[in-house]
């Protein structure tokens, strides 16, 4: 037996799962397709030396807050891992230079709150006891195995906590969708322009079902702990789980494309390499998209209802990512916004419900919904002393273009032409928000949602949530509407990853739950 475990993928849910069954003793490989490990988890000098950007994926609270990250991280931060703070998580920024900025302090934010509208950071406070009052339950159907006699039982206490019909009416009232609860229960305009972006985040819009609740979870996540990063890059996490792995055992190889997964008589039996290598093994975790497992990696074995399935599933919005280094750190028009992890730049509610549903149509936004990330005030060391980074993400990108809302961008694929002309309308938006901008631009580089796929196949069409984040493939249906935890007709697998319950975001939540099923 080469290993007891072989993870394909390196991204943060097969670091996860790797990390845990090392630390058991067992025997574990992890195989990335590509010449980097980490996935998403990637940071590089994209622009210029000496400016570290990350990439892709940037904001570690879920995994700082999740079990994951309590069970790993005092081993990881032996090997050098270190997050970096602000105590101003994120704000919004409208396009007539209003803000509103979120503090860690939830006695100012309902103060300023209540000063833009009565009754405004009352409700906030509501709202965000009611997710630490329920935080036992939710978060155990947010992150656990839900098809288990632990989720199980956990229901039947809340049946004897509430009643059947109460237990009823909480699930409904978290099917809300966020526009609802933000125009019923705010009336500042800004407040309501705070939380309409961050749905987008979770692969949902201000209309999709539960995004209310979603809301609400991000509320609390970002007023609790921040939305942190990691010192150095991401890739600083990745460097300590390669080291936390092999430190127990365990090995990682780069540039190993699994071809398929050797199944006999229903059972994996191990791995074959594009090159022809057989690797054995008792077991497989695939952090990969539905469609790379049943179409490529098990192409070969009889699963007719999973890949009736795989012709059913809906991949969500793409993703366009836009890098700045900058001569020093950007002069704000606005005042108050230096040290803000995360700003959105939008109008409110219907501008973000616009431009997701542009995107969704195939359309290349008109105002797209911007998120501005400024690392380097976290994390001096991203930068040369007196320099300055830009991240920004543009989480509502078509996939297959069919044209352009604004009428002024005529091709229809995202070639390098169009993904400049999109990065010049977002840099025109931005250049608004910030004095002299053009003075202080050193160097820019974008992604468009092809790029990042070329970079990541698990992106398919620029999608970084594995999938439409919708209700009937989410939760007990994520990827499929008969999927168990991950695990299928073939014993001795379990499927992880975004794709998978409990779905995209840093938390690793797939990894941990099918390591802790394997008895880790």
């Amino acid at each position: 037996m080469d290993a007891d475990h072989v993870i394909i993928g390196s991204g943060i849910n097969g670091l996860v799962a790797a990390s845990l069954l090392a630390l058991e003793g067992r025997k574990v490989l992890v195989l990335e397709r590509e010449e980097t490990l980490g996935g998403c988890l990637r940071s590089d000098a994209i622009t210029l030396p000496g400016f570290t950007h990350d990439v892709m994926a940037a904001t570690f609270v879920l995994f700082m807050t999740g079990p994951a990250g309590a069970e790993l991280g005092p081993h990881l931060e032996r090997h050098g891992f270190e997050y970096c703070h602000t105590p101003h998580p994120t704000a919004v920024l409208r396009p007539d230079g209003s803000s509103l900025v979120l503090t860690m302090d939830q006695a100012k934010n309902v103060a300023t709150f209540n000063a833009l509208a009565t009754g405004d950071g009352d409700q906030h406070a509501r709202d965000v006891g009611e997710i630490a009052a329920d935080a036992p339950f939710l978060f155990a159907l947010l992150g656990g195995n839900l098809w288990s006699w632990q989720t199980a039982k956990l229901l039947f206490g809340q049946v004897r906590k509430r009643g059947a019909r109460g237990l009823a009416a909480w699930m409904g009232s978290a099917l809300a969708p966020a526009r609802g609860w933000l125009e019923a229960n705010y009336q500042s305009p800004l407040v309501q322009a705070l939380w309409a972006p961050w749905g987008l985040h979770a692969g949902l819009t201000p209309e999709t079902a539960y995004s209310a609740q979603m809301g609400k979870v991000i509320a609390f996540a970002l007023e609790a702990a921040g939305a942190p990063i990691a010192k150095g890059g991401t890739a600083s996490i990745v460097k300590a789980f390669k080291a936390l792995i092999e430190e127990n055992g365990g090995s990682l190889r780069t540039g190993a494309d699994v071809e398929r997964i050797l199944v006999k008589n229903g059972r994996v039996t191990g791995v074959r390499l594009a090159g022809g290598e057989d690797i054995a093994c008792q077991s497989v975790l695939a952090s990969v998209t539905p469609g790379q497992l049943y179409d490529r990696l098990l192409d070969t074995v009889d699963l007719p209802e999973d890949r009736t399935a795989v012709r059913q599933f809906r991949h969500g919005r793409g993703d366009f990512q836009l890098h700045y280094a900058l001569d020093k750190h950007p002069d704000w028009l606005t005042d108050g916004l230096d040290d803000v992890a995360l700003i959105h730049l939008s109008d409110g509610i219907d501008a973000v419900s616009k431009s997701a549903n542009e995107a969704e149509r195939g359309m290349l936004p008109e105002t797209p919904t911007i998120c501005v990330g400024q690392p380097h005030r976290l994390d001096p060391s991203r930068c040369p002393e007196g320099k300055a980074i830009l991240w920004l993400q543009i989480p509502d990108a078509p996939r297959v273009i069919k044209g352009d809302a604004a009428g002024e961008i005529a091709s229809l694929e995202w070639d390098e032409a169009t993904r400049e002309a999109f990065a010049d309308r977002l840099e025109a938006i931005l250049s608004r928000h910030i004095k002299d901008f053009d003075a202080i631009k050193l160097a820019r580089r974008a992604y468009s949602p092809r790029d990042l796929e070329a970079m990541n196949m698990n992106l398919v069409g620029g999608d970084p949530y594995g999938g439409h984040c919708g209700i009937d493939q989410f939760f007990l249906w994520r990827p499929f509407a008969h999927s168990t935890n991950g695990t299928g007709p073939v014993r001795g697998l379990i499927h992880i990853g975004a794709s998978t319950h409990p779905g995209p975001g840093l938390g690793g939540g797939s990894g941990f739950n099918a390591a802790k099923r394997l008895g880790a």
